[in-house]
């Protein structure tokens, strides 16, 4: 009897506190802007990354033009363009034409994994590019260098700050060029390997103010430790706030 009752007590609380905690759903969205739902609704099929994601980069980009941030946008994965389309449209309205940006990928899909690339279940990158199943078509990210470009290009931004580097960031960074100066580096290329490199040479980059984008830090074990050992290794003391479960955001001090 005492152990039904602990139980019925138990489901009582538990039934209490979720009934409670989604009164909040509805108003998930309640502080988007009407500017920011608009590109929202233009860039979705662009991208894979939510709302939330979509909506810290576009703050990223008011506040970096707000207090007068120096520097350029980088970004490395880029897949069908989403994300610095979702960039370009807000520095549009907000009328700034200035700041050159900078987009690295294959464009051919996703590069080869290590075994150090699996995701938070386990599941193993490596072996599913090895044996090009089901879940290797779920994350392969293919979008060719033609398409980006007919899609960034709708964005009516001014086509000579727009540079495409094709290839594998450990092949293009540094060799093909990148800017001497970051406002806004966004990381999204998942693997361990990948990432690190674009750390070891980006990140000494990022202006004092500005702001770092680490998309797969909580979805793919190898991003998450090529980003802890980059910090730990220079003393670097960065804040990563979480924007979802796997995206992750901080501003250089």
């Amino acid at each position: 009897m005492l152990k039904k009752l602990k139980k019925k007590i138990k489901n009582k609380i538990f039934s209490k506190f979720f009934s409670e905690y989604h009164v909040y759903e509805p108003n998930r969205y309640s502080d988007i802007k009407p500017k920011e739902k608009k590109i929202i609704e233009e860039v979705k099929r662009f991208t894979l990354t939510n709302p939330e994601r979509i909506i810290s980069l576009i703050r990223s980009i008011e506040h970096i033009e707000a207090n007068n941030i120096k520097g350029d946008i980088v970004e490395c994965g880029v897949w069908k363009g989403g994300s610095m389309m979702a960039a370009l449209k807000t520095l549009n309205n907000l009328k700034s034409f200035d700041r050159n940006v900078y987009l690295y990928d294959t464009f051919e899909g996703m590069s080869e994994p290590t075994e150090m690339d699996k995701s938070f279940k386990g599941e193993s990158a490596s072996d599913a590019y090895q044996n090009k199943d089901k879940f290797w078509n779920q994350i392969e990210c293919l979008s060719a260098l033609d398409e980006v470009k007919s899609n960034i290009y709708k964005i009516d931004y001014p086509s000579n700050n727009i540079h495409f580097i094709k290839g594998k960031v450990e092949d293009t960074i540094p060799e093909s060029g990148i800017p001497t100066e970051i406002a806004i580096l966004r990381l999204d290329t998942d693997w361990y390997e990948s990432t690190l490199h674009e750390m070891e040479h980006l990140f000494p980059r990022l202006v004092k103010g500005g702001i770092i984008i680490i998309d797969d830090y909580g979805h793919w074990q190898g991003c998450k430790k090529a980003i802890d050992e980059y910090l730990s290794k220079n003393n670097i003391e960065l804040f990563l706030h979480r924007i979802d479960y796997t995206c992750r955001m901080g501003v250089k001090i």
